[in-house]
């Protein structure tokens, strides 16, 4: 349950913000600057750009949300199999961390906790995508929630290939304590990547019935484990 990765995707998220923020106050006249009836710069784009800066803070807003959520899988999944989750400082690299940690459970149990984080993504993402089309839409916080989970898959998934990261990394959690032996851990890799390459066509082609179903199909594979 290593927040590194989830910081990553935040990151990656104000990385993709940044430009419209950018180009927003490219727009906004100098303070020395006396905006009247010669300017080139039209009196109506003042609103238009705050409006654009509002739309860049929902995003990063939603994708803070998606963040709170795989952590809260992770804590609440904890706490039902009573493992007693915490937080304790994670040195990994330059930058210090905190992880989630919780008690020795037994192998089921473990993959359940690691795993969780991922599930409620999932969950999440279905709620994001099953309304109106989400790519139409406006709202900005929806889109920066989606966002947040299809990248946080995507880091872990290269975590999971190139097997990096701390060890409390989620994927090598219920790698070990999948199945009877556990699996290589690129095979969770494949589990995380497949529904969100899937979710990702299902926001750029409106939700088609056969990726919806596919995503579907996938995300249940992951939490079926937890039975095997």
């Amino acid at each position: 349950m290593s927040i590194p990765f989830r910081c990553a995707a935040l990151l990656s998220l104000a990385l993709a913000a940044s430009p419209l923020q950018a180009r927003a106050q490219d727009r906004q006249p100098p303070a020395h600057r006396q905006v009247d009836r010669r300017s080139t710069i039209p009196p109506a784009q003042q609103p238009a750009d705050d409006g654009r800066a509002a739309r860049v803070l929902r995003f990063l807003a939603g994708g803070t949300a998606g963040l709170v959520v795989h952590e809260a899988g992770h804590v609440l999944s904890g706490v039902a199999l009573g493992a007693n989750p915490g937080f304790k400082r994670l040195d990994y690299g330059r930058i210090p961390f905190f992880v989630v940690t919780h008690d020795p459970v037994s192998r089921r149990r473990e993959y359940v906790i690691a795993s969780s984080g991922f599930l409620a993504q999932h969950a999440a993402s279905e709620w994001l995508l099953g309304g109106p089309p989400l790519r139409p839409s406006p709202s900005s916080f929806r889109k920066g929630w989606l966002t947040f989970n299809l990248a946080t898959s995507a880091v872990y998934t290269a975590a999971a290939f190139g097997r990096f990261g701390p060890p409390e990394r989620d994927t090598r959690g219920m790698a070990v304590s999948a199945g009877d032996d556990g699996v290589p851990e690129p095979w969770i890799g494949v589990l995380i990547v497949t529904p969100a390459a899937l979710d990702t066509i299902r926001y750029a082609a409106g939700d088609p019935a056969w990726a919806r179903w596919s995503s579907r199909a996938a995300k249940a594979a992951m939490l079926l484990l937890a039975f095997r």
